[in-house]
């Protein structure tokens, strides 16, 4: 290997290799099927006020399925640069739907450039709507894109509702919670590539910059390269190795207020290193643009008092993107 090939890593970016049982694998069958929601909301209590991510296995999401997306999303990040950049983000106005070139968007700007490229999809629209709700863009060239893109991107708003039933659960709540505050949800589906970086590597590039993110949910498909690296309560970066047939389930800054830091958003970025082209799937959820989030009764306490004030989830939402977008930055 070329030596410029190897990477150095500066050592803020150095993770541990420990042991995932601080970051653990929930089987979400019994959560599923109806057999045993309890013992599943005690085991996503545990990991989201400890970690704030998870694993889960047994999900209903044939992996047949998963690996054709991901073999689309690496054939669309192949197309050339022009064709790609035809579907750009701007395009779409606040929508926020189509191609983002790297260094176009960034999680952590006054730190960090990301070396990623992405694409974004979301309820289809007809019409510009408003922020995150418009028509979706596609690729010409590749017409099974959107075919099997949309209909992953609604196989993972049905999973995310159904989890987010067990987050209900593991907070005392009623199951049915959270839909009076998702009738028609923001989300996003997001196709992400991470080239891979050699030489010495400092926190001004990486694949991603620290983040939390931004609103209720995020389900996440990786392929079998790594590169995600999650905080611990220590402050330490722990790496969240690939496991085969799970996604990695983290709450967004939105559960953490709704439980007044009872659930933790954990800061989480992505540092290739791995001399492989990385893609990974995250898809997001949140609540309805004008749901108003708010703690909980339950989790303000005389030792817990109430440490966030009311904010509707799209304000909060778009309030965060417009400081990553260029494009809007300029609006």
């Amino acid at each position: 290997m070329s030596v410029d090939l190897v990477a150095r890593l500066d050592d803020k970016l150095r993770a541990k290799r420990e042991s995932f049982d601080k970051i653990p694998v929930v089987d979400i069958a019994p959560l599923l099927d109806g057999s045993n929601k309890q013992a599943v909301a005690k085991q996503i209590r545990w990991a989201l006020s400890n970690t704030g991510f998870m694993y889960v296995r047994n999900h209903g999401i044939p992996q047949e399925f998963v690996d054709s997306v991901f073999d689309v999303s690496r054939r669309f990040f192949d197309l050339p640069m022009p064709q790609k950049m035809e579907l750009h983000v701007s395009k779409s106005d606040v929508a926020l739907r189509g191609y983002i070139e790297p260094f176009g968007e960034n999680t952590d700007p006054s730190k960090t450039k990301d070396l990623k490229e992405c694409f974004d999809i979301g309820p289809e629209r007809s019409t510009l709507e408003g922020p995150f709700f418009g028509s979706n863009q596609w690729p010409a060239t590749l017409p099974e894109f959107s075919e099997l893109t949309y209909a992953y991107h609604q196989k993972m708003v049905i999973l995310s509702k159904t989890l987010l039933k067990g987050i209900a659960l593991s907070l005392d709540l009623q199951e049915t919670h959270f839909e009076k505050l998702m009738r028609n949800p923001i989300s996003i589906q997001r196709l992400l590539h991470y080239p891979p970086q050699g030489g010495y590597v400092g926190e001004n590039i990486i694949g991603i910059g620290a983040h939390t993110d931004y609103g209720n949910l995020t389900i996440l498909a990786q392929d079998d390269v790594g590169g995600l690296q999650v905080m611990n309560r220590d402050g330490d970066w722990v790496e969240g190795t690939p496991i085969h047939g799970t996604f990695v389930i983290n709450i967004g800054d939105l559960i953490q207020r709704l439980t007044n830091d009872v659930y933790l958003a954990n800061m989480h970025r992505v540092v290739n290193t791995t001399g492989r082209e990385r893609y990974s799937i995250p898809f997001f959820i949140d609540a309805d643009f004008d749901a108003i989030i708010e703690p909980l009764a339950s989790c303000v306490t005389d030792g817990n008092p109430r440490r966030y004030k009311p904010v509707t989830c799209g304000q909060h939402k778009f309030g965060r993107f417009a400081v990553s977008y260029a494009h809007l930055a300029k609006a």
